[in-house]
């Protein structure tokens, strides 16, 4: 009697655990080093360098958020020095966007479905000032999340796999339960 409540538990373990896996690794990638780019990426400014001297002079500063966005999805750029707004742009990945006025400035572009994967770079400039500004992100492949739908990752075949055999090996544990408690003990009545 003691064998088959050890096996419940354990088979419900197994359940457990085998629910709770394709969650844990719902994370996609580790966040990026620093205010939206990785190290040894690129800072905002003037080919990557700190921009212009005070407010007006220049785009700097520049951040994108995310710094990895998959084909078809949204990406913030944030910029500092075009308090009178400016332009955003990186041919092949996203048409020319413009900036909002103020400190910080914003701008949000939409990647197109067929630019090209991998590390890419965006140029800045402000409408005041002649000087531009580049920053480095990057463009993953697969489609972007739809908003208001859920996540855009869901479990991988290997852990659909494991569960599938988790669950199986926890309703086989179960019948086997229910069978050895439904069948009588010889020599009790």
């Amino acid at each position: 009697m003691r064998a088959s409540r050890a096996l419940t538990v354990t088979a419900a373990a197994f359940v457990a655990l085998g629910l709770a896996a394709p969650l844990a690794s719902a994370s996609n990638e580790p966040a990026p080093a620093s205010a939206g780019a990785p190290a040894g990426a690129p800072a905002g400014g003037p080919a990557g360098g700190p921009g212009g001297g005070g407010p007006g002079g220049g785009p700097r500063n520049v951040a994108v958020s995310p710094y990895s966005v998959h084909r078809g999805a949204s990406m913030e750029v944030k910029v500092e020095g075009c308090r009178n707004g400016g332009t955003v742009w990186s041919p092949g990945n996203f048409d020319q966007a413009n900036l909002s006025g103020g400190s910080p400035a914003f701008a949000n572009v939409h990647i197109r479905h067929d630019a090209r994967t991998g590390d890419q770079t965006l140029s800045v400039k402000c409408h005041d000032n002649s000087l531009v500004a580049t920053h480095r992100f990057r463009i993953l492949e697969g489609r972007g999340a739809q908003g208001g739908l859920g996540g855009s990752i869901g479990p991988s075949a290997t852990e659909t796999a494991i569960g599938a055999g988790l669950v199986g090996t926890a309703a086989l544990g179960a019948g086997v339960h229910v069978m050895r408690r439904r069948r009588p003990v010889h020599g009790r009545v």
